[in-house]
């Protein structure tokens, strides 16, 4: 967790908590100045805890508490928002026996990071969500640890039930990391080579790995995953727009049917200035640009390589060799142009 607070308020909590501070050194202690002893490890406070535990609950990631479960409910349940945006709230008992994972288990974090600190404590972990009892796949955190985004997570409690229900689950996956499951996927899931074997399968919900637009008859009863996996290479002048970028950009996305939130890159060649267009472009949708010097592209066998390019550029191909080469992979759209100078071609990322 990036910003985690403990906060004690007994003399055994404040013990325990000193003792996490040296296991997770960049963790902050928070404890009533009442029990101060003069550790400066500890940020000693003079509000009363109600008040605290609110301040914490909203500025952190994390928030372990060390004192009664009910009371942490109590305290924190008029702030609750939602699980993507409540921070994950740990409970440990006053002699450190139990770790309880309290608020926001799975996308907040709060299981993995209970199991780490009863690790280390020596503590009995207490996990109540059904994925992680019935040790099977926790549909909400498919990929996330890749950077996979949920195309609409609408559907995410009812495949969740499905899954921990053990009822038949279909699983199409055409682009990301294929050891995304494990060692062993559950009894009920099965991996169907294409889409249409998908869709025609008797699975009861399915989980979709794709970079491409999906059907609309299959998302009633899919979650539809978008790992980072497309490329786009930019062929440009120095004066192309960037309206011009995005308008071709999208027709490329909506002819070839594929999904923008899989974009990972920019790619192109290295000039003399950065085309202003494609920086601007790049930073509205937070995007990278990778650039490339000519000799690079020029190595790279292209099916739509242009004399014309290679006379102005040093190079016969710049959005295709461009794409080509940071993917790894293999194109999903070859060289579009868009009048009056501007090329677009997309690969997939080879994984």
């Amino acid at each position: 967790m990036e910003k985690t607070a403990i906060l004690a308020i007994t003399k055994n909590g404040i013990k325990i908590a000193k003792e996490l501070k040296e296991k997770f050194s960049s963790w902050e202690v928070f404890a009533p100045n009442k029990f101060s002893d003069g550790n400066t490890s500890v940020n000693w406070y003079a509000d009363n805890t109600s008040t605290k535990i609110v301040e914490l609950f909203k500025s952190n990631d994390a928030l372990v508490c060390l004192f009664s479960l009910g009371a942490v409910v109590r305290l924190i349940s008029p702030h609750l928002k939602d699980k993507k945006t409540d921070p994950a709230v740990i409970v440990i008992d006053d002699k450190a026996q139990f770790v309880i994972s309290t608020l926001s288990g799975h996308l907040g974090g709060a299981n993995k990071l209970t199991n780490d600190i009863a690790d280390r404590l020596g503590a009995t972990p207490v996990i109540t969500t059904a994925a992680d009892v019935n040790k099977t796949i926790a549909v909400d955190l498919v990929g996330k640890d890749f950077g996979w985004k949920i195309d609409d997570d609408s559907n995410v409690t009812k495949i969740s039930a499905f899954m921990v229900n053990e009822e038949k689950i279909g699983v199409y996956q055409n682009c990301g990391r294929k050891d995304w499951w494990g060692d062993k996927l559950p009894a009920n899931v099965t991996i169907y080579p294409t889409i249409n074997e998908l869709k025609n399968s008797d699975s009861k919900g399915c989980l979709i790995i794709t970079d491409e637009i999906v059907d609309d008859g299959l998302l009633q009863n899919s979650v539809v995953y978008r790992p980072p996996s497309l490329v786009v290479g930019v062929g440009l002048h120095w004066d192309t727009t960037k309206e011009t970028i995005k308008d071709g950009l999208m027709r490329c996305m909506n002819e070839f049917k594929l999904s923008e939130k899989s974009i990972t890159k920019f790619v192109s060649i290295k000039k003399e200035k950065d085309v202003v267009g494609l920086a601007e472009l790049a930073k509205e949708i937070s995007k990278p640009i990778e650039y490339f010097e000519k000799e690079e592209l020029a190595s790279i066998s292209t099916p739509n390589p242009s004399k014309t390019v290679q006379t102005f550029e040093g190079t016969a191909s710049v959005s295709e060799a461009a794409a080509i080469k940071s993917s790894g992979g293999e194109l999903v759209v070859e060289k579009q142009k868009f009048p009056p100078n501007l090329t677009i071609a997309i690969a997939r990322i080879r994984n």
